[in-house]
């Protein structure tokens, strides 16, 4: 059985846009959009791994926890890859290119304990807010506007995320005494 595959753009290439982003540009953006599609894709598996081993009195409203977290992840991995889309490029989409280009590093297969897990979701999220908030400084500065809002929604969520990480690692008063 023969089956033709017709290659319309090969990743890593940037074609002309609907939204008339010159090539240079476009380049730029669609580099750092795939970098910060690959982190919040390591982000999205990580906290996924980490709902499936949560375990201790608090395992159910954890799950709860990191199942939202993950849907926001997968939402934002969504709205970052129709951005390189819409500027003339091609999301990154495999494991090893998600490594290669993320800022935020992939944890491992192992499963850890609660805290551990949380600590290592924040230290994500911290690595992603400022892959974020460098690229929204970027797009701004090469007229992307379109591009710096969508990165601008996604910086709020994320920071609204690890200050909520945050409070659930905070030592409760009562234990301070």
């Amino acid at each position: 059985m023969s089956r033709q595959r017709q290659v319309r753009q090969r990743a890593g290439t940037v074609a002309d846009n609907a939204v008339r982003l010159d090539a240079e540009k476009a380049e730029q953006v669609v580099e750092a959009l795939n970098a910060d599609l690959a982190a919040t894709s390591i982000l999205y598996h990580q906290l996924r791994k980490h709902r499936w081993n949560a375990a201790g009195p608090q395992a159910r409203q954890l799950r709860e926890f990191l199942a939202d977290a993950a849907a926001e992840a997968e939402r934002h991995a969504d709205e970052l890859a129709h951005r390189v889309v819409a500027v003339g490029g091609v999301p990154v989409s495999d494991p090893g290119a998600f490594e290669r280009y993320s800022p935020v590093p992939f944890e491992g297969a192992d499963a850890y304990d609660a805290r551990t897990a949380l600590e290592s979701d924040l230290d994500a999220y911290g690595d992603l807010v400022e892959s974020v908030s460098s690229h929204l400084e970027l797009a701004e500065s090469l007229g992307d506007h379109a591009t710096g809002h969508v990165l601008r929604e996604q910086l709020v969520a994320l920071e609204e995320r690890a200050r909520a990480l945050d409070g659930l690692l905070a030592h409760a008063s009562l234990t301070l005494w």
